[in-house]
């Protein structure tokens, strides 16, 4: 198999596994509606994670982080606004394996859904 597909399946694995270790610690039990529940946060927290750096990554912030890095510099080294870097040159992490893995974790969820609703 090629690399990235078994990387792909290593992480995919290890969150279904995270989200049961969650369900059994929070719920002392694994149920189908547990794991519904705990992928539902689960699945969230990395979409919003995902939205939140292609929000950084388009400049929607730059000003605003620029203009507070101005603002409480101290001291003598003080730069000019233009000197400051912008945040979304900053942050370089890639958002796209978030949505790829939120996207499957909540086609499981869905999938679990059915399940549980027929």
């Amino acid at each position: 198999m090629n690399y990235q597909l078994k990387k792909s399946l290593l992480i995919l694995s290890i969150s279904q596994l995270t989200i049961i270790a969650i369900s059994f610690i929070a719920y002392h039990k694994v149920s189908l509606l547990s794991y519904i529940n705990i992928s539902f946060y689960f699945t969230a927290v990395l979409l919003l994670t995902s939205l939140l750096v292609y929000t950084i990554h388009s400049g929607f912030y730059d000003v605003i982080s620029r203009s507070f890095s101005f603002a409480f510099q101290r001291g003598q080294n003080k730069r000019r606004f233009d000197e400051i870097p912008p945040l979304s040159e900053l942050v370089t992490f890639n958002q796209k394996p978030l949505v790829f893995y939120g996207l499957i974790n909540g086609l499981f969820m869905a999938i679990a859904l059915v399940i549980y609703y027929f």
